[in-house]
Parts: structure tokens; C-alpha cells; sequence
């Protein structure tokens, strides 16, 4: 793929939906760290439902140590790998509070050194909360970005480098919730929407079911 046609593929997503944003809810940087934290093997959906009423009564890293694992597991239980999430976010406040003030911090390595929060985790938290020009490579923008040609790799990390690489600029900053949309939505794993899509002929997926 060359770079007039990635160019063409972020004008038509850009055109589509000018201010894309993700679909997890949250009010603060710490909201949404608790967020993406729980949306690992689960649905933003779900996580949606149990953080309305987990954030209601927790929505700083003191309410949410006071909670204690056992009172958070309460809370997120309907979500997947809820113990180990609850565990992880416990000690994620602790942290948080001992070492920043209770604030989210906006690097990747003070974001990376919290319990449960990885590489992509970190890149979602420093591109929505901070607009830093990150892209953080879950399974929609993997397959998206493999299956269109976009920025084929063997690995989350590969693609996520080629993307800062050919994506055009203007483009960085918003890349990650169009590519997201677009995997969940249209460049389905299963049955891929591509009579709908938008940006069809410019895709080099060979078994398009136009």
C-alpha cells in the first residue's frame, strides 16, 4: 500500500466521523485508566454497565483502596478475570496516591510501572487522556491494519510501529478510535461488512464479499 492510498483511507474515516472518541465511558483520567484496565478480554459494553455504578461511589483512588478488593470484586464481577483485575486495581490506587499525588501520571513509563497496565493500556490512557499521538494495537486495529495492508506485522508492537510511521501526521492522533470503530464495526474477525465500507478499494484484502 503507498502512501496516497493511506492518505485517502484516514480523509474518507475522518470524513465519516470528524471527532471519533471512545466508546468507554468516563469523567477523568483516573475513570478511564479503571476503564481500559477492565476492558482486557471484555466488551466495552459491559464494562460500561459496571463502572456507571462502580464510579458513582469510587471515582478516586482513595474510594477505590477503601473499597478493597473484595468490595471492588463486587462491583466488576460480571466482568472477565474480575479477581485479578480487582487486585491489580487496588494496588493501582495504592501506587497512585503514594507515588503522584492520586494523579494519573502522563508517561509511559510511570503509566507501565502500575499493576495490570501494559503497553496498550498505556498508549489508550496517553492518547485519549493526555492526546499524546499514540496508538494502542488491540485485536480490531491488528486485524484491521493486517487485512487492509495498512501496516502489516507478525506482532501488536510491529504494527503499532508501522502505523507512526505511515500514517500521515495530521492523522496520529485520532488514528487509534477510527481504526477501533472500524474493526468492531464494519472490518469484522468473521464476517467482514465490506459492501459497506468505506474504504473497499483501497483495501488489498484479497477475499473482499462485496
Amino acid at each position: 500500500m503507498n502512501p496516497a492510498k493511506r492518505r485517502e483511507i484516514f480523509e474518507r474515516l475522518k470524513a465519516a466521523n470528524p471527532r471519533p472518541a471512545t466508546e468507554l465511558e468516563y469523567r477523568s483520567p483516573f475513570e478511564l485508566l479503571v476503564a481500559v484496565v477492565l476492558s482486557a478480554q471484555a466488551t466495552d459494553r459491559g464494562v460500561n454497565l459496571a463502572t456507571r455504578k462502580l464510579f458513582a461511589v469510587a471515582d478516586s483512588p482513595e474510594k477505590m483502596l477503601a473499597l478493597g478488593e473484595d468490595g471492588l470484586a463486587e462491583y466488576i464481577k460480571t466482568i472477565g478475570l474480575f479477581r485479578s483485575k480487582a487486585r491489580h486495581l487496588v494496588q493501582t490506587c495504592r501506587l497512585l496516591i503514594e507515588r503522584h499525588g492520586s494523579a494519573v501520571p502522563s508517561d509511559r513509563t510511570s503509566l507501565e510501572a502500575l499493576p495490570g497496565v501494559g503497553r496498550k493500556t498505556a498508549n489508550v490512557v496517553l492518547n485519549t487522556a493526555f492526546g499524546h499521538a499514540t496508538l494502542a494495537v488491540d485485536t480490531h486495529i491488528f486485524r484491521v491494519a493486517n487485512r487492509t495492508g495498512l501496516a502489516p506485522g507478525k506482532t501488536p508492537l510491529e504494527v503499532e510501529r508501522k502505523l507512526l510511521r505511515f500514517v500521515p501526521k495530521e492523522f496520529l492522533q485520532d488514528a487509534h478510535h477510527w481504526l477501533i470503530l472500524h474493526g468492531r464495526y464494519v472490518c469484522r474477525a468473521r464476517k467482514p461488512l465490506c459492501g459497506q465500507c468505506l474504504i473497499a478499494d483501497l483495501c488489498d484484502y484479497k477475499e473482499k464479499n462485496l
